[in-house]
């Protein structure tokens, strides 16, 4: 019985609870999604001040404004770099797995598809960099639009920073603040089962098994496409720079059912920074990296939208060339790196890229919407812990990583092997 006492065990009753009443009692499913909801808004009302707090007293205690210029910089280049890796794996599986090869195109929901394409063609890519500056701070609080508050926050740190000796009770009270605010953390996180258990209730009763028979192909090849992105190139990554993946994935895994289970990786990101800082990772690398990750560093839905683009060219026959893909593989990466900000973000920011494309008939989104639900889990896994690998590599390349702290803690080691 003790085992049952474990937070990640918990969540894994929680996932196969939700699990069984979803097929068995699928009339539940509303009440479902109003608990798992209501967790992941639990959440989210500490993240806006989380990230606020900690970007602003990593850059106020740093001893070098420049550090922060440079860990920026090196976040940015890495997360370029290893979603145009996601991307590239996501085409080329597709091409060599032809999941869209055979599938007939029956499904029609017109009413939905326009309703996706009009929100991609009112959204503008262009204006997503120039929101990142907010025209009000306040609004952008109580929109938890994690860009803003950490363009914000950037600025504030800096301009703390200036103030000198006289920024000394202004960081004393930010630091008690935050940890108020990790205590209210921990008191949420022994909710987490309860949302696992209604995210999954909710995602089985809602859409059922059966969309998956016809899509099943497309479903299997994407979770295989990202578990060999997490095991080949993550791994390869976590080996260059000398640390383990897997002793990572184990000290997270609490965090990782609990995305699982919501269908979201916001759940847990103010848990994860609180984990890698116990873990010796650099407040201030924590602060610029997380959040900046969560707009910029998507792997799972740079997959998820690659290898769709192909499966829908595939059924409908559309064979493209090379420069047609070379011009998808330029066009995601634009168009994937605002997947965060926007509501619906899997059909929206798909829409937007087949519109740009102007190949691939809009309709055939109808084939993915019954499925997309069973795949949004999988991208919020890939995407915690891409963000969360990214983090650990640019606070070792930085030599802002407490080596024995992280040997003791999440690879249960004491002494210094590295």
């Amino acid at each position: 019985m003790k085992y049952i006492k474990i937070l990640y065990i918990q969540v894994l009753i929680g996932i196969i609870a939700g699990v069984i009443a979803g097929f068995f009692f699928p009339h539940f499913s509303e009440s479902a999604k109003v608990i798992s909801e209501t967790f992941i808004n639990m959440i989210r009302m500490v993240i806006a001040p989380v990230i606020f707090f900690t970007i602003v007293l990593g850059i106020a205690g740093a001893s070098d404004l420049g550090k922060a210029g440079r860990i920026g910089g090196k976040a940015i280049i890495y997360f370029e770099i290893v979603t145009t890796l996601a991307l590239i794996t996501g085409l080329y599986v597709a091409h060599i797995v032809k999941p869209g090869s055979g599938i007939p195109i029956t499904h029609s929901n017109s009413a939905k598809i326009s309703e996706y394409t009009r929100e991609a063609a009112a959204f503008k890519w262009g204006e997503f960099f120039s929101h990142i500056v907010p025209s009000n701070i306040f609004e952008a609080f109580a929109k938890g639009d994690i860009l803003q508050i950490l363009f914000f926050s950037i600025l504030f740190g800096i301009g703390l920073k200036w103030l000198g000796k006289e920024s000394g009770s202004i960081i004393l009270s930010f630091e008690k603040l935050n940890k108020v605010l990790f205590n209210i953390l921990q008191i949420v996180m022994r909710f987490s089962p309860l949302g696992a258990f209604g995210g999954m209730a909710y995602t089985i009763g809602k859409f059922g098994f059966a969309s998956l028979a016809v899509l099943g192909k497309l479903l299997l090849t994407f979770y295989i496409t990202g578990f060999l992105f997490v095991f080949v190139i993550l791994n390869a990554i976590c080996r260059y720079y000398q640390f383990s993946l897997w002793k990572l994935l184990g000290y997270i895994k609490d965090e990782i059912l609990i995305v699982l289970g919501a269908s979201s990786s916001e759940a847990v990101l103010p848990s994860v920074m609180m984990k890698l800082e116990k873990a010796g990772c650099d407040k201030e690398v924590i602060g610029l990296v997380i959040p900046t990750g969560y707009s910029f560093n998507l792997d799972g839905t740079t997959i998820y939208l690659s290898m769709c683009v192909i499966f829908l060219a595939q059924v409908f026959h559309i064979d493209l060339s090379f420069g047609q893909q070379l011009t998808v593989i330029g066009i995601l990466l634009l168009t994937s790196k605002g997947a965060a900000g926007v509501t619906g973000s899997g059909f929206i920011v798909l829409a937007s890229t087949l519109t740009a494309l102007k190949i691939i008939p809009l309709e055939g989104l109808a084939l993915l919407i019954g499925i997309d639900r069973f795949m949004s889990e999988g991208r919020a896994v890939i995407n915690f812990i891409g963000n969360t690998v990214a983090t650990v590599v640019i606070a070792k390349s930085e030599k802002a990583l407490d080596i024995k702290k992280y040997k003791l803690l999440v690879e249960k080691q004491e002494t210094e092997i590295l």
